[in-house]
């Protein structure tokens, strides 16, 4: 009796504990919305970082997923100055990192893809997630050689793509057709110096060779988009604005996605009316490595007589 007592209480532990495991339909679910947040502020792909999270973490069940709150399996490296846990992987005890809760292994993950190695990603374009899959696969970030088919598997199986169309505002590439009835000159992508009659807008490029045009006043993403045979949400991508964006006349509009460092290697605020944004506009470097650059958060400011590092990392010990 007793011996069937402990195999009824060994099979209801496997039952209870196979019952545990989450799904990967339920772990997309859970962790899409901070993949579309990163996606808006990072520039990453949403489908690409639920992809490699669902790959690495075996769907949030992974024991260092589970134990250590590490979605990605990001070792420790040498810059990691945060809690560790060590676990058998390439080589017998590896170091690995851990977070306080699973949101900032999401973070530590988009933070981690702005280093230099990974620079070409960010020349991609956004919604090509299978080109992101294959250089990342040539950046290093994995040993395996079937590393790029295994993400766009789960991608296409899954339907992650569709959380990139939806952080970039639901928008869904299609070919519009032109309306004959306007006589209008039109840009495209193979001849971008043609100047469009209607607007008058000018490709230009600027210092660290990024095409881009000056706008008229109240002219929208779309506009714009639409004169160059763009999407709206590559406007709204690479300049760091939102949907119902209007432009004042003489903003810079990027036609490309800007650069992860600027031409020159600092900028000094001269005035308290300069913000990030602007900054990032006039020197074309992306949000987000302005931020990370100067080690400033989402929401902080700056002010006149502050030095902005454009280049490299500011120092720890900088003011």
């Amino acid at each position: 009796m007793y011996k069937y007592a402990l195999t009824f209480v060994f099979s209801l532990s496997l039952f209870w504990a196979a019952a545990a495991q989450m799904s990967r339909e339920d772990y997309i679910d859970k962790y899409k919305d901070i993949a579309m947040a990163n996606m808006q502020e990072f520039k990453i792909p949403a489908s690409i970082t639920l992809a490699q999270a669902v790959l690495e973490s075996n769907n949030g069940n992974s024991d260092l997923a589970s134990r250590s709150n590490n979605h990605f399996g990001i070792k420790c490296h040498s810059d990691w100055t945060g809690k560790k846990t060590y676990h058998d992987d390439d080589k017998k005890g590896e170091c690995f990192r851990v977070y306080n809760k699973v949101e900032d292994s999401y973070a530590d993950h988009s933070e981690f893809l702005q280093k230099t190695r990974y620079a070409k990603c960010f020349e991609l374009d956004i919604m090509d997630y299978k080109s992101w899959a294959k250089e990342l696969k040539n950046a290093g970030y994995a040993t395996n050689p079937k590393y790029p088919a295994l993400l766009i598997k789960i991608i296409e199986d899954n339907e992650l793509y569709k959380y990139d169309q939806l952080a970039m505002g639901n928008y869904k590439p299609e070919k519009k057709q032109k309306d004959k009835t306007k006589k209008v000159e039109r840009h495209t992508n193979d001849d971008l110096k043609v100047i469009d009659l209607s607007t008058r807008l000018v490709v230009q490029k600027s210092p660290n060779k990024i095409k881009y045009v000056v706008a008229e006043e109240g002219q929208t993403p779309e506009e714009i988009a639409e004169m160059f045979d763009l999407g709206s949400w590559q406007i709204t991508s690479y300049n760091d604005v939102s949907n119902d964006k209007v432009f004042n006349d003489g903003d810079v509009v990027y036609l490309q996605p800007k650069r992860r460092k600027a031409a020159v290697p600092y900028h000094e605020v001269t005035s308290d009316d300069e913000t990030l944004e602007s900054v990032s506009q006039q020197y074309g470097i992306k949000l987000h490595s302005l931020r990370w650059k100067n080690r400033l958060k989402k929401g902080d400011q700056i002010h006149k007589g502050m030095k902005l590092y454009l280049q490299k990392r500011k120092p720890d010990s900088a003011e």
